[in-house]
C-alpha cells in the first residue's frame, strides 16, 4: 500500500554536492518525513526531518549548515540537498515517513522506509 522510494545517491568527490529525492505513495496526506543514514555495523543515524506541514525542520549537528531538506506543499515528496560533502558522509541514506508528529530524530518512530540509496564521498 505505502511505498517509499529514494533516489539521487552516487559517488562524489569531497566538497561536492548531491541531491536526494524521496517519494511516498499510497497516502493522500502529508506525513512527517525524514532522512537517516547508516554505515555497516553502526546504528541508523538521524540526518534531517520535516513535519507534515513543512513548518518544522530539524538537522543533525553534522548536517546543519551543509544540508537542506525541503518538500512540496501538500505532497509527500521531499529532497535533501547535500553540499560540501565529506568522506564521513558516506553511508546508505534512507528516507522514512510516519503519520504522527514528534520524536523526529528516533528511527523507531517512523512507519515506512525506503530501500536506501548509497552515497559515497571520496577524498
Amino acid at each position: 500500500q505505502v511505498h517509499v522510494v529514494e533516489s539521487g545517491g552516487g559517488l562524489v568527490q569531497a566538497g561536492g554536492s548531491l541531491n536526494l529525492s524521496c517519494s511516498v505513495s499510497g497516502t493522500s496526506s502529508s506525513w512527517s518525513m525524514g532522512w537517516f543514514r547508516q554505515v555497516q555495523g553502526k546504528e541508523r543515524e538521524f540526518v534531517s526531518c520535516i513535519s507534515g506541514n513543512g513548518v518544522l525542520i530539524f538537522y543533525s549537528d553534522s548536517a546543519k549548515g551543509r544540508f537542506a531538506i525541503s518538500r512540496a506543499n501538500s505532497t509527500n515528496v521531499i529532497s535533501l540537498q547535500m553540499n560540501s560533502l565529506k568522506p564521513e558522509d558516506s553511508a546508505v541514506y534512507y528516507c522514512a515517513a510516519k503519520w504522527n508528529s514528534g520524536t523526529y530524530e528516533r528511527p523507531t518512530t517512523y512507519d515506512y522506509w525506503g530501500q536506501g540509496t548509497q552515497v559515497t564521498v571520496s577524498s
